[in-house]
């Protein structure tokens, strides 16, 4: 569907050279006597590559139909993560490589949202936070104090992140699935 480059906005998927791209950043600038135009920043979902695109803001731009679909994590085997679609038990297989860091918060029965485009799937997007267990952390120290200091965890799935002096092996805490940083206990 073609739009005008007035229109594009962040994390919009478009097809720029045959290829879709998903817009990471966009600012509209009007330099001196020159036309208004977008200056984006691109990155190619095929390869991951950011690049950076002028459009003049009446250009056409083709934005990609996207299709979304909630889907729940089933189980990983060695190189594929298996999911359903919660609308048709339709199953879907997706490789290491494509699902990347979002694998160390997948747990089983997690609802997550799947781009597709003409079918196929270009990218995943987890909820905001996921409760982990604490599988690995140092003993606490008699003296270390409830704040301004912390510790490396290892949690269930491998993810390794800075908890505070008090979080114990065992405990359940909140991560941030997009920073991958501690937010706080989570209630047993």
């Amino acid at each position: 569907m073609a739009i005008t480059a007035n229109d594009i906005r962040r994390n919009m998927i478009i097809i720029f050279n045959n290829e879709l791209c998903q817009v990471v950043e966009v600012e509209f600038v009007r330099p001196g006597n020159w036309r208004a135009m977008a200056q984006t920043k691109l990155r190619s979902i095929k390869t991951g590559a950011i690049f950076q695109q002028r459009f003049q803001t009446t250009e056409k731009v083709d934005e990609a139909v996207v299709e979304t679909r909630t889907m729940q994590y089933l189980y990983s085997s060695e190189t594929m993560h298996h999911f359903m679609d919660v609308q048709n038990y339709e199953q879907m297989d997706m490789n290491n490589e494509f699902v990347g860091d979002s694998k160390k918060f997948l747990k089983e029965q997690m609802e997550i949202t799947v781009k597709l485009y003409e079918g196929k799937p270009i990218g995943i997007e987890l909820p905001t936070w996921v409760v982990l267990k604490v599988l690995e952390a140092p003993p606490n120290i008699k003296g270390n104090t409830a704040s301004g200091g912390g510790k490396p965890a290892t949690l269930e799935g491998g993810h390794v992140t800075q908890v505070p002096f008090f979080v114990e092996i065992g405990d359940l805490i909140k991560v941030d699935t997009r920073t991958g940083e501690y937010l706080e206990r989570a209630n047993k």
